[in-house]
């Protein structure tokens, strides 16, 4: 398996772990919210901003953010990877050259 459909795989269980996750919390949340409806309201309680709002909108917004991300770097293995089968030539020597700088920066440690 080349390392470019690897890393989409892992990409790709990666967001449906996320997703299991987010289906748990919001499932979490709705029993909790269920218990509280259940439970006798206290009479005269002050009103207060709700912090699990905004951290919830915050935590959804983080989770967008790593969704979008990891669309993004799938979509760029996989775009890398058809351009490697396309140019395998190109691919390896780019590779190699890459490699020989990488290793004559490094070498030089005086």
């Amino acid at each position: 398996m080349p390392a470019g459909d690897k890393l989409t795989h892992e990409l790709k269980d990666l967001q449906e772990d996320l997703s299991t996750s987010e289906r748990q919390r919001q499932a979490r949340r709705r029993a909790r919210s269920a218990a509280r409806h259940d439970a006798p309201a206290p009479e005269a309680a002050p009103m207060e901003p709700n912090e699990d709002t905004a951290s919830a909108s915050e935590a959804q917004e983080l989770r967008e953010q790593i969704h979008e991300f990891l669309d993004e770097a799938t979509e760029f293995f996989r775009e890398a990877d058809k351009n490697i089968a396309a140019h395998p030539t190109a691919s390896v020597v780019g590779a190699l050259v890459v490699g020989i700088l990488i290793g004559r920066l490094l070498g030089r440690r005086h």
